[in-house]
């Protein structure tokens, strides 16, 4: 009786409920996961009005913050969905083409691009800016990232007519790895966002990188490493800019995924050795798929001593 009385209840979520926890597992689903987590959402909801609400919510906020890229349909190239080169909720700009393309976020595709219009699009002062450290950025990227894309977006200072005038353009390197017939998927977000001062001749640098990956076989392991930079260079030429901030970025991301690297090849024998241990004091992994062929009986009495 007791027991019968210490029960809870069982209560009903409300509409807004069932949305906002739809929502929270659409928003933390690992880079390239979303639809995955969707499809299961479907299932465990039974509420295609609630799915759809939390969907439409949560995809634009997902794709931005994972800075997915999509190919655009006139095969000029693939569209960094940002909200730094956001003009509407549905709508993108691909600088270096000078287009802006339609996404349909929940789909993750993009629809249709038109021309961008001129007050879109940074002055030619600014452009020379832009286009000098893009051409270096696409360089890099090239040489370092295999599946990456990036972009060079003005978001300050568009209509900067000359020297005099100060502008910020902002460097973003987004790519992903999606292997999950293999139990894996990872990400790289880099965001550097550089402020061109010109009554100091000095520009200075700053840069945000996100590291993900998400490893999932017979567990789930996932890792999220952020890393924030200062630097600065001197305020000269387009083109001098160009290779002097590719520089900049080069160096600290090379650097930062080394030191990934080290950190993370010590995992098993620092870190992981304190939670546990790699091996049983045999020195063996235990044969999980023949666990058929043991008997606990038999084995006590072997170490016993008492088998005949």
């Amino acid at each position: 009786m007791a027991d019968e009385e210490d029960e809870l209840p069982e209560t009903e979520l409300s509409y807004d409920q069932k949305k906002e926890i739809a929502k929270w597992f659409l928003l933390n689903a690992p880079a390239g996961e979303i639809n995955y987590v969707a499809k299961d959402l479907q299932a465990v909801l039974c509420d295609e009005e609630v799915y759809n609400e939390a969907a439409v919510e949560a995809f634009p906020v997902y794709n931005k913050s994972h800075m997915i890229f999509l190919e655009m349909p006139s095969g000029a190239g693939d569209v960094i969905v940002s909200s730094y080169s956001e003009i509407t909720e549905n709508e993108y700009l691909d600088p270096r083409t000078a287009q802006v393309a339609l996404v349909d976020h929940v789909k993750q595709i993009c629809t249709k691009v038109r021309p961008a219009y001129d007050e879109e699009l940074p002055s030619s002062y600014t452009e020379e800016y832009r286009s000098a450290l893009d051409a270096e950025i696409q360089r890099y990227v090239s040489e370092s990232y295999p599946k990456g894309v990036c972009a060079v977006n003005c978001v300050k200072g568009k209509d900067a007519e000359g020297p005099g005038s100060d502008f910020e353009l902002v460097v973003i390197i987004t790519a992903t790895k999606l292997s999950p017939q293999n139990f894996c998927n990872g990400s790289w977000r880099s965001i550097w966002t550089i402020d061109f001062q010109d009554e100091s001749q000095v520009l200075e640098i700053k840069g945000k990188l996100q590291v993900g990956a998400h490893y999932f076989e017979e567990g789930n392991v996932e890792l999220d490493a952020k890393k924030e930079f200062q630097d600065s260079t001197m305020f000269q030429s387009a083109d001098d800019c160009g290779i002097a901030i590719a520089n900049i970025v080069r160096h600290h991301e090379t650097e930062y995924l080394a030191a990934l690297e080290v950190a993370y090849s010590k995992l098993p024998d620092n870190t992981f050795k304190d939670l546990r241990r790699k091996l049983p004091v045999t020195r063996t992994l235990f044969p999980w798929q023949n666990t058929l062929q043991f008997s606990l009986t038999r084995e006590v009495e072997k170490e016993l001593g008492l088998g005949k």
